[in-house]
């Protein structure tokens, strides 16, 4: 069931809001029914002929028609964009998927204390990602089954009940796509060093990604248990384990992620509320 109202408006066109403009269209909204403000011109042209969709540069009254408004600008401009739309969106939901900005300042920004805050990661932009999502107490069931179904085409979702927690979902989920990567790249590098081509190389690496996610994606038991059923004592398997072990590798990877969540949390401080 679709639980959208429409019309749907965006406060921003960039890659996050055309990935659920088109999820939206696929499941059946037209075109028309979705507002975008978009003060960039080529943006405005790019949402015009991949979608059907007529970008205003500023903010009109025809927000106040909006069931959910979606904040999807860069959370530098965020104050900038929204005194335009204060006006005009008292009185619908609000989700925002801008990394730093929590959920008081968009109530402080709009005088609208109905907010649901998401933290989707990159993936999103083929289907496949997943949404930490929080939402304050003014926020209805109605509301975030909305929501849900806006998020819904871009992948899974995950609410979380404290604020605070999306900080975390933010230094493991938002920028994990980022860490996956590099681990590609080193395998990548791994295969060149013993002389397999570039192709080759890429080729196994994101084939050893993707059905090793998989498999522990559709297995009940725990990645630990996975990884041991493949690693016989002296062995290839144990011989890399132990390598990356005596490294620090999987300390260095909490690590990692620690420091992102701490980032996480002084962009919020540094962006307020």
């Amino acid at each position: 069931m679709n639980h959208l109202s429409s019309p749907i408006a965006f406060i921003g066109g960039g890659n996050m809001a055309s990935a659920l403009i088109g999820g939206l269209l696929r499941s059946g909204v037209h075109a028309h029914e979705v507002l975008v403000v978009e003060p960039w011109a080529e943006q405005r042209e790019r949402l015009k002929q991949a979608f059907g969709i007529v970008a205003t540069e500023q903010a009109t009254p025809a927000l106040a028609d909006a069931g959910l408004v979606v904040w999807a600008v860069k959370p530098q401009i965020f104050r900038e964009a929204a005194a335009p739309c204060a006006p005009h969106v008292g009185e619908a939901a609000q989700l925002s998927v801008m990394a730093g900005i929590r959920t008081d300042a968009i109530v402080a920004a709009t005088g609208n204390r109905c907010v649901v805050r998401a933290m989707p990661n990159t993936p999103a932009l083929i289907g496949q990602g997943i949404a930490g999502l929080y939402a304050r107490p003014e926020v209805d069931a109605g509301q975030r089954s909305s929501v849900e179904a806006l998020l819904a085409p871009t992948g899974a979702t995950l609410w979380v009940d404290r604020e605070a927690d999306l900080d975390a979902v933010t230094a493991l989920s938002g920028s994990g796509p980022a860490y996956v990567f590099l681990f590609i790249e080193a395998l990548m590098d791994a295969a060149r060093d013993m002389g397999l081509t570039p192709e080759q190389g890429r080729a196994l690496a994101l084939g050893t990604f993707s059905g090793a996610t998989a498999l522990a994606a559709q297995s009940a038991e725990p990645p630990s248990v996975l990884r041991e059923r493949v690693t016989s004592r002296g062995g290839t398997t144990h011989a890399a384990l132990v390598a990356m072990q005596a490294d620090g590798v999987p300390a260095a990877i909490v690590r990692a992620v620690r420091a992102a969540q701490r980032r996480a949390v002084e962009l919020g401080d540094e962006f307020g509320g």
